[in-house]
């Protein structure tokens, strides 16, 4: 027999899927723009400039091993969790084979904003979902429930990735300024317009 609570989270699978599908889209994005990406994807793509899989696939072993540090902070998966580890790579590689490199700059400068934009509403759906956090949230809200800051979490945990990017080769620029100064304003309208409410 499917509870109540059964068919609510199905419900919400279809928005948390989209919101995934276009976090992943617009990290492509941010890559083709070749301007700057956020921390963790130039920690990805440093990554896999380094290694024969793509850049994907290394999002999908780093949120593996990310959840492994779910373990000494008894976080909790749940659905939107297990999906956000897999099917944003997949969604990155994916835009990746249709979206070719390109030298010019207008274009570039679209595929950024285009980018940005798509992972703030992907992340306002994927978020607003409530059904569990991305594996790298997951984390931050760990530590916070251990007596540190949201804040000084984020900043530890991304501004190691990003230095640790930087050194792998991965892309860090203009566009990686633009991301970090846009991408809370405009996640807030986002989340403010997609959020389900809890269960």
């Amino acid at each position: 027999m499917v509870t109540a609570r059964t068919r609510a989270v199905l419900a919400r699978i279809p928005g948390l899927s989209l919101g995934l599908a276009m976090f992943g889209g617009g990290i492509g994005l941010n890559i083709r723009a070749n301007l700057g990406l956020s921390p963790w994807d130039a920690f990805h793509q440093g990554i896999a400039l380094r290694t024969p899989l793509s850049v994907g696939l290394v999002t999908i072993a780093v949120s593996a091993v990310v959840l492994l540090g779910w373990i000494p902070l008894r976080q909790r998966p749940g659905p939107g969790t297990l999906l956000n580890a897999t099917l944003v790579g997949v969604m990155i590689d994916v835009t990746l084979f249709v979206v070719g490199e390109t030298e010019l700059l207008w274009l570039r400068v679209l595929y950024l904003v285009s980018g940005i934009g798509m992972v703030a509403v992907g992340s306002g759906l994927y978020i607003g979902s409530r059904l569990g956090p991305g594996p790298r949230d997951g984390i931050m809200t760990g530590l916070a429930a251990r007596g540190m800051s949201i804040r000084l979490a984020r900043t530890l945990i991304e501004g190691t990735v990003l230095i640790a990017g930087w050194l792998l080769g991965g892309a860090v620029g203009i566009g990686t300024v633009i991301y970090t100064v846009t991408i809370g304003p405009l996640l807030q309208v986002s989340l403010r317009r997609a959020d389900k409410g809890p269960l």
